[in-house]
């Protein structure tokens, strides 16, 4: 697999670009955005971290 990287400026031309892109997800092309791979990257740290229950979480959160 290869990755590239495109930093574009401009809303509209971003948006033109990304539906061009959009065409070729038929063909095997991902398209990921730089905030969703830090989200991927920050839920894979925590992978190893014990798990509490949800109701102990939220009794927690007050």
């Amino acid at each position: 697999m290869q990755t590239l990287t495109v930093n574009i400026q401009n809303d509209t031309l971003a948006d033109k670009v990304v539906w061009l892109l959009e065409h070729f997800k038929n063909d095997g092309l991902e398209i990921t955005s730089k905030d969703d791979i830090e989200d991927l990257k920050a839920l894979k740290a925590t992978r190893s971290d014990d798990a509490i229950s949800f109701d102990k979480y939220l009794k927690n959160a007050n």
